[in-house]
């Protein structure tokens, strides 16, 4: 019996773990390319907006309807901000949960860059559709600048008597809709408004600030 032999040349043998090494390689790169992504992907949905600087007292003179008598829960949102949906989205579900303890009103800022109205706005068009839920126009940002927001999608939250009692955001990142700290928080604030709070609601309810996950109210196409 003749002992077993390659019939592969020498040099093909001597190649082969080279490029083994080398396919190796290619598949390292590629894999820390798509890491790369992934985090950079990341970094974009968990890149909050600046905070707010909302006046601690409702200003007397905005053009903001009122419900008198009630809280009312006050988002600022630009109409062509992918991220908003899921704050609208969050709006509708909050809405369903606090029923008729707040009213709430949307203010689309409208710059005069714009070629149309926001009225016809897919986003527009879905938070008129939210019931308890007002949408406004608000001309070159007026009211967005009076309430001191730079993200979309930041939510207020003023008592009956115009005290601020919650700025920040209802999502739990850019563009995911789900539970979150700000929504949990706003509950809880007006379920204190309307009975007794127990201690778990009242724990719940210190969280009065959150981070709002939103484009830049004026330029909507840049991550904040």
């Amino acid at each position: 019996m003749f002992p077993f032999t390659s019939s592969a040349p020498a040099s093909a043998r001597a190649r082969a773990p080279v490029r083994s090494l080398a396919l190796a390689a290619l598949g390292l790169v590629g894999l820390g390319g798509v890491l790369a992504g992934y985090r950079a992907l990341l970094n974009h949905e968990f890149a909050a907006a600046p905070p707010g600087a909302p006046p601690v007292r409702w200003p007397a003179e905005s053009l903001v309807p009122r419900a008198p008598g009630r809280p009312l829960l006050l988002v600022v949102a630009h109409p062509m901000c992918p991220c908003t949906r899921a704050t609208v989205d969050q709006l509708a579900v909050l809405m369903a949960r606090v029923r008729f303890q707040a009213a709430a009103v949307v203010v689309f800022v409208r710059h005069a860059s714009f070629s149309e109205g926001v009225e016809g706005t897919e986003l527009w068009q879905s938070a008129a559709r939210i019931p308890g839920v007002r949408v406004v126009s608000d001309p070159n940002g007026v009211e967005a600048k009076r309430f001191g927001a730079y993200g979309s999608g930041q939510t207020m939250l003023y008592s009956a008597a115009g005290d601020l009692q919650f700025t920040g955001g209802i999502t739990a990142s850019r563009g995911h809709s789900g539970d979150n700290r700000g929504q949990d928080a706003l509950v809880a604030l007006l379920s204190l408004s309307a009975t007794a709070a127990t201690a778990a609601t009242a724990g719940v309810a210190t969280k009065t600030a959150t981070p709002v996950y939103g484009c830049d109210l004026n330029h909507p196409e840049r991550a904040p």
